[in-house]
């Protein structure tokens, strides 16, 4: 059992300690069922054993009684699906997300819980792939290149897992004066023995300062180290692409524009459905995660099953209706093949409207895309026009060339300098912009997780939404904005439900973070 242990976060691993009830879990076929010293013996294994640290993040497990049923926790379909339902700009249809949607979740909803424990698996992954290969060079087994590479690509699934887990489990980093408030754990240990259990135990919740430090160091290192350069693995641009993400978050204009300014090989699709006619091979995605036939989150979470043919989620009438969302904007275009199954950017089914960017309902190929060029350049011209001294030329630009690729004119649709009177109205007009690209992308509840007190365009908590459940076909109606009735009520940034709770299951195992519950919990 150990052996097979080692690769499982610290909270599925002292959770299967008491109970062996749940040793199932612990069953990760076809690629951990050999000894972990056996994984790191020769150059194939140590191939496998990265491609099940992909796998893990692109499958996870959804509860500890079924170990097949993996529902995309967290970067293979979860973070789009969860992220979602956490905001305004989606309806939830059905039951399957409703405690997301209303936020009626509890330490023991198993959509928050296993988002902990998947990403906490992963991160173990991630940290034995780093102590694997370190020895693995040492002993000659692999070159000291491709063990940096590994490793590379290992920090940055590391990084970009805590960051998420950091945007659903903590404060905004501005919350307190320097970041010093809560943040998460940030483990870099790869559990294996009773020693190195004891020790993790002891460790206490990072601060959001702290973790963002070793986030960043994290993608420094990744930016350093990888070599591979495939969509699907990570890369040095994937780094990149995500440090502009953080620096964000964190406030750091300046770090925004110089991260982003490095990503010089990367153009948008032509039409703003290219990324998703061809989510494997185009001008614009940087990290997207593999899905197969034979590997993905299967009917209950895979994107296309979800947002496509189950119709689990729709657009909501808030954002189909904004007006800054022109009624002749090629994202609201709707085609369908020769099977009548939808190809477009949209599709309508009982007069709500679907997102059509994922569109493999009978095999889930669909990759999830988790960031692409289009964000890099709308995290700049917001960090241009967020500057002390401010960049109105530059801001302007950028957000022109995500958005005018998606007008039917841009000769007389383009924002042009006279559009904003101010920085202010430009910084309005990229984050309304945000919400329309990347719709159904799973971004955002991080807007309106970094948002909260911000100084031109605070939101306070989870902003009201349509309520849970069909719409009616008129409130999809164009024209005017969306003045009706919100089933779910706002929830103000103060209340302990805009955080999701640390897992039961953790607390009753960690002594440490049991005395750290976020409050009200």
């Amino acid at each position: 059992m150990k052996n097979i242990i080692k690769i499982l976060g610290i909270s599925v691993f002292i959770f299967s300690l008491c109970s062996c009830s749940e040793e199932a879990i612990l069953d990760l076929s076809p690629v951990n069922n050999i000894s972990i010293e056996d994984a790191f013996s020769s150059p194939s294994l140590i191939e496998s054993s990265m491609n099940g640290v992909y796998n893990a993040a692109a499958i996870g497990q959804y509860n500890s009684t079924n170990p097949n049923g993996g529902r995309g926790y967290i970067w293979g379909a979860a973070f789009v699906e969860q992220d979602d339902c956490r905001g305004e700009d989606v309806v939830n249809t059905a039951t399957f997300y409703q405690l997301t949607y209303t936020a009626t979740y509890d330490a023991t909803t198993a959509n928050n819980v296993y988002y902990w424990i998947d990403g906490y698996r992963l991160i173990n992954r991630c940290n034995l792939m780093i102590e694997g290969v370190t020895t693995a060079a040492a002993n000659g087994i692999i070159s000291q290149s491709d063990a940096d590479n590994y490793i590379g690509q290992s920090k940055f699934l590391r990084a970009i897992t805590h960051f998420e887990l950091l945007n659903h489990f903590a404060r905004t980093y501005s919350t307190t004066s320097g970041a010093t408030h809560l943040g998460i754990p940030y483990r870099e240990v790869g559990i294996n023995t009773q020693n190195e259990i004891d020790s993790e135990l002891l460790k206490p919740r990072n601060t959001v300062a702290e973790c963002y430090a070793k986030i960043l160091a994290d993608l420094d290192d990744a930016e350093a180290k990888i070599s591979n350069t495939q969509l699907t693995k990570a890369s040095k641009d994937a780094a990149i692409a995500f440090k502009t993400r953080v620096y964000l978050h964190k406030r750091d204009w300046n770090n925004v524009i110089l991260e982003g300014n490095k990503l010089t090989a990367y153009t948008l699709t032509a039409e703003p459905d290219g990324v998703f006619d061809n989510n494997y091979a185009n001008t614009e995605s940087i990290f997207s995660i593999l899905h197969a036939s034979t590997n993905n989150p299967g009917v209950n979470a895979a994107l296309a099953s979800q947002y496509n043919r189950r119709r689990l989620v729709c657009i909501s009438p808030i954002i189909w209706r904004d007006p800054s969302w022109l009624v002749d904007d090629k994202r609201r275009n709707e085609t369908y093949d020769s099977d009548n199954n939808p190809d477009g950017m949209v599709f309508t089914f009982s007069g709500r409207k679907y997102t059509a960017k994922y569109r493999d309902g009978v095999n889930y190929t669909d990759a999830a895309p988790v960031i692409r060029y289009a964000e890099v350049l709308l995290n700049m011209a917001e960090a241009y026009a967020r500057k002390t001294s401010p960049d109105l030329t530059e801001s302007l630009n950028r957000l022109n060339t995500v958005r005018n690729r998606s007008l039917a004119n841009p000769t007389t649709q383009a924002y042009t300098a006279s559009t904003f009177a101010d920085a202010t109205e430009l910084v309005g007009a990229i984050l309304k912009e945000r919400r329309i690209e990347f719709l159904m992308e799973g971004k955002r509840w991080g807007d309106i997780h970094r948002l909260q007190g911000d100084n031109l365009f605070p939101i306070d908590g989870i902003p009201a939404k349509i309520a849970n459940g069909n719409p009616a076909a008129a409130t999809f109606t164009l024209g005017t904005p969306y003045t009706g009735p919100l089933g779910v009520d706002a929830i103000p940034g103060n209340n302990f439900k805009f955080l999701w709770p640390i897992p039961q299951v953790e607390l009753n195992s960690n002594p440490t973070l049991a005395t750290q519950q976020n409050p009200g919990w």
